[in-house]
């Protein structure tokens, strides 16, 4: 008898749990399908939005590409700008110099060749000079 009771007492407690299995796996049952379709939609979302993100990506790299080459078109216009204007500079330093300095000496001609003379029968004779004043040094004369 006692094992009567006791397998009674235990084919009881096997229907209960036997309807709580039911009642978890029905509500699986009504649950996980929905839950499941929110997760392929969550996937298929994240699958469009990761290609979204790699496309601006590359536009992105291509903008960067794009500036980095302007840069180097700027880098080199400002470089010849540079040259040009120091070689301006130059040239009108130089002008300015030749056009305001000292003026040039003159480089004589040669006489112009006339045929052959009697040579003179005297030397000539130098005037005599009341005040001679004393010689500039800064003054080239010629014999």
């Amino acid at each position: 008898m006692a094992l009567l009771t006791v397998a009674i007492l235990t084919l009881q407690e096997l229907t209960r749990a036997a309807r709580s299995a039911e009642k978890l796996l029905d509500s699986l049952n009504r649950e996980l399908p929905a839950t499941l379709q929110d997760l392929r939609l969550t996937g298929k979302e994240l699958s469009v939005l990761s290609d979204e993100v790699s496309g601006s990506v590359q536009s992105v790299h291509s903008v960067v590409k794009q500036v980095d080459q302007g840069m180097l078109a700027a880098r080199a216009q400002t470089q010849k700008a540079q040259i040009t204007t120091r070689s301006l500079f130059a040239g009108v330093t130089v002008a300015l110099r030749v056009l305001s300095g000292p003026p040039r000496r003159r480089r004589r001609r040669p006489p112009a060749r006339r045929p052959a003379a009697a040579p003179p029968l005297s030397p000539p004779v130098p005037k005599p000079v009341a005040n001679p004043e004393p010689p500039d040094p800064s003054v080239v004369r010629l014999p």
